[in-house]
């Protein structure tokens, strides 16, 4: 069975939700072109997973005004736990559904001309900064038919903006809380760090639609300037009825560096691509990946990172642990263009599986026209090891509580990267709820 993919809006749908939002021009033509090549693009092909019967495109998009928060205190549990309420919560937005429902950022901050807003004032008030860097040469408008409707439908999102030389030494905390179970999500995050600045940025996505279906259409797009500094942590925890499509990207100049650190928590299925453009000489990156795959759910994650600028250095690390019949693609690529002599490309992607029926395929790829470089990948798709299964038992532990060490330990490499203590615990019960 394949889904009917026909886009269910039209261009006056299109010019109507823009000019409700204030936009401007560039904003509301960019709209209606990107709605104009949605229907003659093909879909993105993921490598080894089909995606033809997955829904993408058969959604809700009308905006329904959500409720403000005038204090944390009124948060539920579940979204006080991703960040410490005894900390000073200088640096917070929340999106509820696709409204900015609470943003503060320090004052010291604001001062130095740092920006940390929702993506729709962002558009009105720093239009020409925002028009510089939306689509253009990280994330194409055009790459494939998801990437042009999240383009003509973008429903939400946050811009960060770092001037040159300025150090956010706290991180920045976006928290996206989608409560509308009808509605998708069309998320856009635009990260900016001039020359010489540095800056760390963590967000979550947090769902409850474990029946009714939905769709989650997320792009980021990081620029770190020359000298820059950007670590990216996430966490998505979509329920099992969002289908999701991610695309994140970077591009670094030279001695810039951007570092990932992505726990992929979804329930429902996903394709993910997280993509690092290493441009000029310098320039480094780090796209650690952790993912948890259960129940009939199907993943395909692809981290790759190019390199076109000399001595550049590039690391993938990703590592999955699957269930019941789930399934899961990691593909990671390393590309060392010509020109780039003397750079590094290494990639390890392992997986860890738990049931017979789940299934995981760890795929390395180099590919390489350089020839002084450096250059490695490691794969492994196996069970848990009985020999430290046997040495834990041998010490006094239970089976389960022996596994659960285990499989910890085999995720520690990328959790241990999370920016914030209190998203590192909480990535950590969603790994426990997932895995038992």
């Amino acid at each position: 069975m394949t889904v009917e993919t026909k886009l269910p809006f039209n261009q006056e749908y299109i010019q109507a939700y823009s000019k409700d939002r204030n936009e401007p021009g560039w904003m509301a033509t960019l709209r209606s072109k990107a709605l104009e090549m949605a229907d003659s693009l093909e879909m993105p092909k993921p490598d080894k997973t089909k995606i033809s019967n997955w829904n993408f495109t058969d959604f809700q998009h009308s905006y329904k005004e959500a409720a403000k928060i005038a204090s944390l205190s009124e948060l539920p549990e579940e979204l006080k736990a991703y960040f410490d309420e005894d900390a000073n919560m200088e640096n917070l937005y929340i999106q509820r559904d696709q409204t900015a429902a609470y943003n503060s950022l320090a004052k010291g901050l604001q001062d130095k001309g740092v920006i940390f807003t929702d993506i729709f004032t962002a558009i009105n008030e720093h239009s020409d900064l925002v028009e510089k860097y939306y689509m253009n040469d990280a994330v194409a408008v055009d790459q494939n038919r998801l990437t042009a409707l999240h383009a003509a439908l973008m429903n939400g999102g946050v811009f960060v903006y770092v001037p040159k030389n300025v150090q956010v030494e706290e991180p920045l905390q976006a928290i996206f809380w989608h409560e509308d179970t009808d509605s998708a999500l069309l998320n856009h995050v635009l990260v900016v760090a001039e020359e010489g600045s540095s800056v760390t940025y963590v967000e979550n996505y947090i769902s409850h639609n474990d029946t009714e279906e939905t769709v989650a259409n997320l792009v980021t797009e990081i620029f770190a300037h020359d000298n820059a500094q950007v670590a990216y942590g996430a966490v998505d925890n979509f329920a099992a009825g969002t289908t999701t499509y991610v695309n994140r990207r970077g591009v670094a100049k030279r001695d810039a560096r951007i570092d990932w650190a992505l726990g992929q928590m979804n329930d429902g299925n996903t394709v993910s691509e997280n993509i690092t453009y290493l441009l000029e000489d310098n320039a480094a990156s780090e796209a650690k990946a952790v993912s948890v795959g259960r129940g009939k759910q199907t993943q395909n994650f692809t981290s790759s990172i190019r390199q076109f600028g000399k001595e550049t250095d590039a690391y993938i690390l990703q590592r999955g642990v699957m269930k019941g019949s789930a399934s899961t693609i990691f593909n990671a690529i390393g590309k060392i263009e010509h020109g780039g002599t003397k750079s590094n490309s290494e990639q390890e992607s392992r997986v860890l599986m738990l049931s017979e029926k789940s299934r995981g395929d760890a795929n390395p790829i180099l590919l390489i026209d350089e020839d002084d470089v450096t250059a490695g990948h490691a794969a492994s798709v196996g069970r848990v090891d009985p020999l430290q299964m046997y040495y834990l038992m041998s010490r006094g532990l239970e089976r389960e509580e022996a596994e659960r060490l285990v499989i910890h330990g085999f995720l520690a490499p990328v959790v241990a990267q999370i920016p914030i203590e209190s998203v590192r615990k909480q990535l950590t019960q969603v790994i426990e709820r997932k895995v038992y």
